[in-house]
C-alpha cells in the first residue's frame, strides 16, 4: 500500500459523503472526482504521483467502465422500427465525424482521425438518469434515447478499435482479426448459455452466488479481463474487448434486475465502489492543465468540440422529428451529445500511441466535462411539461 494509493481512496470516500451534503446542487461525480485529480496532483498541490499501483487500478477501473457501458446496452432494442432509427442516426454521425475528421486534416491538426472519431459515443448513465428524472424513461421517447445512446456507444468503440488499431495494416487485415474475437465471444456465450441450462451446474453457481465465493462476481471479472487481453492480442485496444464482454453478458441475461437482481448491484459495487473512482480520479492527475491553459489554440479547441459533439451526435436526431414531437427533440439531441468515459478513453489511447498530445487530449476531457455539466439539465428542463416548478438542481443527478 502506497501514500499516493491511500490519498486518491480517502478523495474517492470523501466525495460522495460532499455531494450528499448538497442534495441541490447534484453535481456529478466524475466532474468532481476529475477535479479533484487535478488538484492533489502535480499540477497544483503536487499530493499524488501515479505509481504502478495506481495506474494498474486505473486501467482495471476502465476495463469495468466500458464494461459496465456494454452492460447497459440491451440489444433487443435496436430490432424493429427503433433499430431503423439507431442505424439512421449512426448513419448520419458517421458521415458527421468524417468531415469532422476530414477539416481537422485539412487544416493540419494532430490526430484529427482520433478527435473525430471520440465524438461519436454518448455516456448511456446522464442520459438514462436524465429520462428517469423527467419520468420517461419507460415511454417512447426514453426508448429511442438509451436506443440510440447505445448504438453511439457500440460504433465508437468498434471505430476506435478497428480504426486506429493496427492503422498500418489493410482494413481487410483489421476485419479479420475482429472475426475472430467475435467468434471468440460466440464460443464463450454458447459454453455460458450451455451451462446454465445444466441444472448441476446452474444449482452450484447459484449456490455460490451470495458466499464468500461471490462466484459470479469472480468469472465476470475473469470474462472483462480475459476478453480485454484477446482483443489486445489481436492487434485492438483492450476496451474493444471489455465492451463486448459487457455486450455479451446482457445479451446472455436481458433482464439480470429480475434473474439475478443481487449481481447489477455487485458489479457497480466492484465498479464504483472502488475501480472506477481510481480511474477518473487519476485521470484528473495526469491531464495537462497547464498546457490547455497556457496554449491558446487549445482553449479555443475546447469549445469547438462542444460544438462539434452537438453537431456529430445532436444534429442526427434531427431525422427521429416524427417520433420527437415539440421539446423533446432537442432534449435528446443535447443528451446525445453527452459524453466524457470514451473522451478519456481516447485521450489515453491517444496519448499512449503517440497520435495526438497532452495538450489536445486536455481539451477532449475538457469538452466532455462541460457536455455533461450542461446537457443534462438543459435536457431535463426541455422534457419537463411546460408549467411544471423547476427543482432548484443545477444539474441533473448523474449515476456514474
Amino acid at each position: 500500500m502506497t501514500k499516493d494509493l491511500v490519498i486518491v481512496l480517502a478523495v474517492a470516500a470523501v466525495i460522495p459523503l460532499l455531494l450528499g451534503l448538497m442534495p441541490r446542487m447534484a453535481i456529478p461525480g466524475a466532474f468532481v472526482e476529475i477535479i479533484a485529480g487535478v488538484v492533489i496532483g502535480p499540477t497544483v498541490l503536487g499530493w499524488v504521483h501515479p505509481d504502478d499501483v495506481i495506474r494498474a487500478l486505473s486501467v482495471l477501473g476502465l476495463s469495468f467502465l466500458l464494461f459496465l457501458g456494454g452492460f447497459e446496452v440491451d440489444v433487443r432494442c435496436f430490432r424493429g422500427r427503433t433499430g431503423h432509427h439507431v442505424l439512421l442516426t449512426l448513419a448520419g454521425s458517421l458521415v458527421l465525424a468524417a468531415g469532422v475528421g476530414a477539416t481537422l486534416a485539412v487544416a493540419g491538426v494532430r490526430g484529427g482521425l482520433l478527435v473525430a472519431i471520440s465524438l461519436l459515443a454518448t455516456w448511456s448513465g446522464p442520459v438514462v438518469a436524465t429520462l428517469t428524472r423527467a419520468g420517461l424513461r419507460e415511454r417512447r421517447v426514453g426508448e429511442l434515447t438509451v436506443a440510440c445512446a447505445s448504438g453511439g456507444a457500440m460504433a465508437a468503440v468498434v471505430t476506435l478499435s478497428v480504426g486506429v488499431a493496427g492503422a498500418h495494416t489493410p482494413l481487410a487485415g483489421r476485419l479479420l482479426p475482429l472475426g475472430l474475437l467475435l467468434v471468440l465471444l460466440g464460443v464463450i456465450g454458447g459454453v455460458v448459455w450451455g451451462a446454465e441450462h445444466v441444472g448441476r451446474v446452474e444449482a452450484l453457481v447459484d449456490q455460490l452466488s451470495d458466499t464468500s465465493a461471490q462466484i459470479r462476481i469472480r468469472l465476470t471479472v475473469l470474462l472483462v479481463a480475459g476478453v480485454a487481453l484477446a482483443a489486445f492480442g489481436l492487434g485492438f485496444e483492450a476496451v474493444l474487448g471489455a465492451f463486448l464482454a459487457g455486450v455479451l453478458v446482457r445479451t446472455l441475461d436481458p433482464e439480470p434486475e429480475v434473474s439475478h437482481p443481487h449481481y447489477p448491484i455487485k458489479l457497480e459495487a466492484v465498479g464504483f465502489g472502488l475501480l472506477i473512482p481510481v480511474f477518473f480520479i487519476n485521470s484528473g492527475v495526469t491531464v495537462d492543465v497547464k498546457g490547455l491553459l497556457e496554449d491558446p489554440r487549445a482553449l479555443v479547441g475546447v469549445p469547438l468540440l462542444i460544438i462539434a459533439l452537438l453537431v456529430v451526435r445532436g444534429l442526427p436526431i434531427v431525422s427521429l422529428r416524427r417520433d420527437l414531437p415539440g421539446r423533446n427533440l432537442p432534449a435528446v439531441a443535447l443528451l446525445q451529445a453527452t459524453s466524457l468515459p470514451f473522451l478519456l478513453t481516447v485521450a489515453q489511447v491517444g496519448i499512449r500511441m503517440g497520435l495526438i498530445d497532452r495538450t489536445t487530449a486536455a481539451a477532449l476531457i475538457a469538452a466532455g466535462i462541460v457536455s455533461v455539466l450542461l446537457f443534462p439539465p438543459l435536457a431535463l428542463q426541455l422534457l419537463k411539461p411546460v408549467g411544471d416548478p423547476p427543482d432548484g438542481g443545477s444539474a441533473a443527478a448523474i449515476d456514474e
